[in-house]
């Protein structure tokens, strides 16, 4: 089966999305909804981000996130 649409992404929180890009690859702490995560920030998506922690990589949802800041 072919599927011919187009897909398009919509910022949710476009301030957000350009405020964590600057730290890819360096530690940070989310705190979401659900509770803290706390790792290296390894990818940034249009609708989550993607934390390692001990190893794990953790998928955020950016509509879940309440706030981040960069750890030391």
């Amino acid at each position: 089966m072919v599927v011919d649409e187009q897909l398009e992404w919509t910022l949710t929180d476009p301030y957000l999305y350009s405020a964590v890009s600057e730290y890819l690859n360096k530690l940070v702490e989310v705190q979401t909804t659900r509770g803290g995560v706390r790792g290296t920030l390894l990818d940034v998506q249009p609708d989550h981000l993607v934390i390692e922690m001990g190893g794990t990589p953790f998928f955020v949802r950016t509509q879940q996130i309440i706030w981040f800041f960069p750890a030391k």
